[in-house]
């Protein structure tokens, strides 16, 4: 058999693979879409749903569906992608399984980013704040380390520092403002959907449609770095330049996503490591990385409303515990391995 054969035929079966792995993962997240609308006191009885959702819905209905769940919903599914693209650019990029926004500040920055701007410039946009705040937390760690992204020992200890230095000024913001409004931002930095929006849906929205792409297009060139510099830049790829706009990106989606949901901890981290055992390859799929944040927000968001022992919890409690496991036994992992 040729080496071209051969070639072809496992270009056919990782194609396969994807896609029954998106179909999968999509009819998945259909199902716990259909469960967070439906279930539960205020959930749509299913016979009127299909109305409801081309625009025909009245009273508690339209209520519920445009106010309530469909807000929390859509923003969940949006924001949940958006997670699981930077986890992927910016775990791709690193080479670090360990170099998720989460672990190095990205999420906590964004936190006192939007903080900030609601106690000194209120007539700016938060989204605006949770961008800036995330850009400056990943440039002060990846200076901090001396080594950029690296080293996942160097990147973890100063991915803490900046998220203690981000939680003071947290504090320091919900201290001085008035009681409601701190109580409000209390909430939000926990990492909640209990407020979702219209506005929420618009800026998750626009980052996909913007982020996602571009994500796509320069996922092959992110993934060719992973063999490393002079490899890359044998096939024609510029590295400084494909590691500037993957780290760009994969700041802009965490930016998206806090300015609408919080700083919800883990999911991007996890995202993109379950979606690549998935596929069983080595390799990183950004679109794969962000349907599976989508249900894994999802999911984690249909558990703080309805499941018994969490019910009425902010969401970023539950993945910051699950998420809290999963990063213990990386630690473990990449320490058995000798990489810490």
């Amino acid at each position: 058999m040729s080496h071209t054969d051969t070639s072809r035929r496992f270009a056919l079966s990782v194609d396969r693979r994807f896609c029954i792995v998106a179909i999968l993962s999509i009819g998945s997240l259909l199902i716990v879409a259909l469960l967070t609308l439906t279930i539960g006191k205020l959930g749509i009885p299913v016979t009127e749903l299909p109305q409801a959702l081309v625009g025909r819905a009245e009273g508690q209905t339209a209520f519920v569906l445009e106010r309530l769940r469909g807000p929390r919903l859509a923003t969940a599914v949006l924001a949940g992608a958006l997670l699981g693209v930077s986890g992927a650019l910016f775990q791709t990029v690193t080479r670090n399984p360990l170099g998720s926004p989460d672990v190095i500040g990205l999420g906590a920055g964004a936190g006192a980013g939007v903080a900030l701007m609601t106690l000194s410039f209120p007539l700016f946009p938060s989204s605006l704040g949770a961008v800036l705040g995330a850009a400056i937390a990943t440039l002060a760690v990846y200076v901090c380390t001396g080594r950029g992204f690296r080293s996942p020992a160097r990147t973890i200890i100063a991915g803490i520092a900046v998220a203690a230095m981000a939680a003071a000024i947290i504090e320091y913001v919900v201290s001085t403002q008035l009681r409601d409004a701190a109580s409000q931002l209390a909430a939000y930095l926990v990492g909640s959907l209990n407020a979702s929006n219209g506005q929420d849906v618009l800026v998750t929205l626009g980052a996909v449609v913007l982020i996602l792409p571009a994500a796509i297009a320069v996922s092959r060139d992110v993934s060719l770095l992973e063999m490393g510099d002079d490899t890359a830049s044998g096939v024609g790829i510029d590295p400084n330049r494909t590691r500037s706009i993957a780290v760009i990106l994969s700041v802009l989606a965490g930016g998206a996503a806090v300015a609408a949901a919080g700083p919800i901890s883990f999911v991007a981290l996890t995202a993109p490591q379950i979606a690549r055992r998935l596929l069983k390859t080595s390799n990183t799929s950004v679109f794969s990385s962000a349907l599976t944040g989508a249900l894994i927000l999802t999911a984690a968001d249909l558990a703080a409303q309805q499941a018994p022992l969490v019910a009425g919890l902010p969401v970023g409690v539950l993945t910051l515990g699950v998420g809290g496991i999963y990063l213990g036994y990386l630690l473990v992992r990449e320490r058995s391995k000798g990489r810490l």
